[in-house]
């Protein structure tokens, strides 16, 4: 019997690996023209406000509560490549082939007017600066929201060992096997408490080479105190949680002080999920700190 188990198991993970792995290979390479991101846009405001969301994260992360702001904003929600319904293709997924893609869609739907607020969480965060910098004419300002940065690889990776059972070994030497058996572990049983079901739900919506590229080349490559020195004088919120253990919040505070216009929200109690617990609150943070009667 405890045989038969066994094997079911092994049956199991190496039909699921085969699986994902074969999703990859066989993926056609990203082309930016034939592969347009999944977008949606709510809202009828007159103010724009893009929202980029983080690792193993979709669009649909924004949408708690989200009815109490349509009236104001006007909002562009987007599956960044490689997650949610975006094409998932095969792609070194680095920092500048996600804003080429967004580039385009941004584009597209006229949130370019400079008339808009950028708004990231988490590797979103990241992505957000950086896009912020690279066409500060486009936006009034930023918000990022738990913002991972670190001073070295061996940082992160220090950090990263003290959390989860899960987080230990998604930064091991067996990550790249742990990204693949997601479907495995993205059951109700490991949802983390912070995590509503809708969003751990969506979180299995990647592949093994969007989430592993994404975290090599976007959050553990990008220099942010190099990338983001032409929009120090600019308006940014850094919102971050005091309990936030995937970014420590020090590293936030040493960042934010080079920044002349900038503010940072110490959430008490706050985590990494901190917007999922408080969306309000952030909404209302975004309108007090972006006076909403000028932009």
């Amino acid at each position: 019997m405890v045989f038969l188990a066994v094997l079911v198991i092994l049956v199991s993970v190496i039909s699921v690996m085969g699986y994902q792995y074969l999703t990859v290979v066989l993926a056609p390479e990203y082309n930016s023209d034939t592969m347009p991101l999944n977008y949606e846009i709510v809202g009828s405001g007159e103010r724009n406000i893009i929202l980029i969301h983080g690792m193993a994260g979709t669009k649909n992360y924004w949408k708690k509560d989200l009815a109490q702001v349509t009236g104001k904003y006007r909002l562009l929600l987007v599956d960044l490549l490689g997650f949610g319904d975006s094409p998932k293709p095969q792609s070194e997924y680095s920092l500048e082939i996600q804003l080429a893609a967004l580039e385009n869609i941004i584009t597209k739907e006229g949130f370019n007017d400079g008339n808009t607020l950028i708004l990231g969480h988490s590797m979103g965060a990241v992505i957000s600066l950086a896009l912020f910098a690279k066409r500060p004419d486009w936006f009034v300002g930023a918000t990022v929201i738990g913002l991972p940065i670190f001073e070295s690889r061996d940082q992160f990776f220090e950090q990263m060992s003290n959390n989860s059972f899960f987080d230990k070994l998604a930064v091991s030497s067996y990550g790249k096997v742990f990204c693949i058996l997601h479907p495995l572990y993205i059951v109700k049983w490991f949802k983390p408490k912070n995590l509503t079901d809708d969003v751990f739900k969506d979180s299995k919506k990647h592949t093994w080479q969007s989430y592993y590229n994404s975290l090599n080349e976007v959050i553990l490559k990008t220099d942010l105190y190099a990338l983001t020195k032409s929009i120090r004088n600019r308006k940014i919120l850094f919102i971050h949680g005091a309990d936030d253990e995937a970014a420590p919040i020090i590293n936030v505070e040493k960042f934010a002080r080079h920044f002349t216009s900038a503010k940072l929200m110490e959430v008490k109690d706050g985590d990494h999920q901190l917007f999922l617990k408080e969306p309000l609150e952030v909404w209302k943070a975004v309108g007090d700190f972006f006076d909403e009667k000028s932009w």
